[in-house]
């Protein structure tokens, strides 16, 4: 029994694709004594919330899969969210996770406790433990966003936010309001509009949408994919060197020809769905490709050309008992408000009350923007490791390919952490603060830092949440740990 003895040596807070990714590294290192804490009931993270019609990974298949469990069994280029989350089940089982799991769990506050080197959480149903090493996989969509809106509180129909999508409410014959039209929206609107009799989709800014070319794999595909050595992962090359390639295409500000090449697939893409030149003005981006997130759908700009669906422009100025209100005094009844506007990302990681040293409360700690070293570990919260932490973030690629490089990190800091019983580990404050300030340097030659709102930014205009070069630099970046960056206590 070591001097700095708790209940586990590492704790995990959520089991979707990190926090599953966080315990298979940690077991194949020896480190078995994890425990990983879930407040849903299933594993699956994003893809046990987000059961919206439609939903699906904006990544092809190959890609969003981890390099280290290949399936040879999706049933398309871009799976529904349902194989998804069965992967990672399938995922956890194989790689013997079971054990390790604590399921229908939520964790209400984490603290530091100094004395003992140990984190201190606090379950929801009250109970407690104690762990040397807290790892937070909650990543930075997973707290949905509802707008305030005046007269909210008066609306007598029904509302739900997409990711928390309510299947006992039958849209077939209603009036539809869709409040954003952004990644999820994309993908349910072309759905609902199927059944529903009237959808008004209000829409803040338009966004640049690419077609995805979605198709079902064949048995044939699927039988190579399973016996041909190396052909999935070929495939999965291909999609990984075109991601990369649209990041320095519509990303960086010095690659006006790429850029521009893409501003016509955008163009044309959209000219080809949409006749009406009016609607095609509306549906066309006023700001730079890659400014907000770019979507891909083979249905959406499809959706519109229906005589039930509405494109709604004109700002909402509130709700009343009957619908929605815009700035052009049309009232809108409806029946049921659903709201596609996206999560609470510039507090990351606020769904636990995590306090450091000192009793230091982490959203205060951010309270000018979440910043941390590399993206997983921040100063004054020892033993505290991030997973899709603060700049680590994607504007193209498959964010597995950056977690599995963090997790890798991660991984090797608990084992200096374990194997040499430390009472703590924690990243110096000045290397943080250095690493940031040129992070946000590096971030300020991206278009993210452009004139146009996105979630990548919070509101005094800092990104917090994106990478700022490609996938390929991150790997190299935490490809070994540094532990004169830390502070080492004994």
């Amino acid at each position: 029994m070591t001097q700095h003895s708790a209940d586990h040596q590492v704790v995990v807070i959520g089991a979707g694709m990190s926090g599953l990714c966080m315990g298979i590294k940690l077991r194949e290192r020896g480190i078995t004594d994890f425990l990983i804490i879930e407040k849903s009931p299933e594993v699956g993270g994003t893809w046990h919330d987000n059961t919206y019609p439609g939903a699906c990974c904006d990544v092809p298949s190959v890609l969003y899969s981890y390099s280290f469990a290949p399936n040879p069994d999706w049933s398309r280029k871009y799976s529904p969210h349902h194989e998804i989350k069965a992967y990672f089940q399938r995922t956890a089982e194989r790689f013997g996770l079971g054990p390790h799991l604590r399921l229908g769990t939520g964790v209400r506050r984490a603290d530091w406790r100094e004395e003992s080197g140990h984190w201190e959480l606090t379950l929801e149903d009250g109970q407690s433990l104690t762990t040397r090493a807290l790892v937070s996989a909650l990543g930075q969509l997973n707290v949905p966003h509802i707008p305030e809106f005046a007269g909210q509180e008066t609306f007598k129909g029904q509302s739900f936010h997409s990711a928390r999508w309510d299947h006992d409410i039958d849209l077939a014959g209603k009036r539809v309001a869709v409040i954003g039209n952004a990644a999820s929206a994309l993908q349910f609107i072309p759905h609902i509009a199927k059944d529903a009799a009237q959808v008004h989709v209000y829409q803040r800014s338009a966004n640049y949408v690419i077609e995805r070319g979605d198709r079902a794999y064949t048995d044939r595909e699927k039988w190579v994919f399973r016996h041909v050595p190396g052909a999935q992962k070929l495939l999965r090359l291909a999609a990984f060197v075109r991601g990369e390639w649209i990041f320095h295409a519509v990303l960086r500000s010095n690659a006006q020809w790429l850029r521009n090449y893409w501003e016509g697939v955008f163009r044309e893409y959209r000219e080809a769905e949409i006749e009406d030149p009016v609607l095609r003005a509306k549906l066309t981006p006023d700001y730079r490709p890659g400014c907000k997130r770019i979507l891909i759908s083979d249905d959406f700009y499809g959706a519109f050309r229906r005589d039930n669906v509405e494109l709604v422009t004109s700002p909402i100025t509130g709700m009343d008992a009957a619908g929605v209100c815009t700035e052009d005094g049309v009232e809108r009844p409806v029946d049921v408000v659903i709201y596609g506007t996206g999560f609470r990302t510039s507090a990351m990681h606020s769904a636990v009350d995590f306090c450091g040293r000192s009793g230091v409360p982490l959203q205060e700690a951010w309270r000018d923007g979440a910043q941390a070293y590399r993206g997983v570990c921040t100063h004054a919260f020892p033993n505290f490791f991030m997973l899709y932490g603060p700049n680590t973030n994607l504007g193209s690629n498959s964010i597995i390919y950056i977690v599995e490089q963090q997790v890798r990190y991660v991984v090797d800091c608990i084992d200096k952490l374990l194997a040499h019983d430390l009472r703590a580990l924690e990243v110096n404050g000045r290397i943080e603060r250095n690493y940031n300030a040129r992070m946000q340097g590096e971030l300020a030659q991206t278009v993210w830092v452009t004139s146009c709102d996105s979630w990548y930014k919070n509101e005094a205009g800092k990104v917090v949440n994106n990478w700022p070069h490609a996938t390929t630099a991150y790997r190299r970046h935490m490809r070994h740990v540094n532990f004169a960056d830390f502070d080492m206590r004994a």
